[in-house]
């Protein structure tokens, strides 16, 4: 069977004509402390403004041609210098409305994190800390980042 045109792309980009979700990654790195556990988190700056100063799991948008494994990689490093290894799927997050800005199907790594590295907030995050997973709840954790971090208490 053929590749067939499809009467829907754009003559300009040749993009078809399909509504689709983008996709999303986020990094969840754990270390375990004299504390309890610790989860690797961001501050949220004011993009989307009902997230703002809220934890979330570092991540974001998969580029065009990126590999998710590699996207997860780069975005914990890219947002909170800290260096990670080894991704794995943890969960998958995709409910139209979960993110006010548009439809995202969110990829969860557990990745291998340089657990001594202090994180530096860069990128798109205001800061970027090692958090006590006993302060993040509904008042601290955007999205539903939430729903991870109950994973993790298990």
């Amino acid at each position: 069977m053929g590749a067939e045109s499809n009467s829907n792309s754009c003559p300009e980009c040749g993009r078809d004509g399909y509504h689709s979700p983008s996709v999303t990654v986020d990094a969840v790195a754990a270390r375990e402390t004299e504390n309890g556990l610790e989860l690797l988190m961001i501050e949220r700056g004011p993009d989307p403004a009902v997230w703002e100063g809220m934890w979330a799991f570092p991540g974001g948008f998969v580029d065009y041609g990126e590999d998710p494994e590699d996207a997860v990689l780069r975005e914990m490093f890219e947002e909170t210098g800290v260096k990670g290894k080894n991704p794995r799927v943890l969960h998958i997050l995709g409910a139209p409305g979960r993110d006010p800005r548009k439809h995202c199907v969110g990829l969860f790594y557990l990745v291998d994190a340089a657990l001594d590295t202090e994180p530096r907030g860069a990128d798109d995050a205001v800061s970027a800390a090692w958090v006590p997973i006993d302060d993040l709840n509904e008042e601290t954790v955007a999205a539903d980042h939430l729903d991870i971090v109950e994973l993790l208490r298990e």
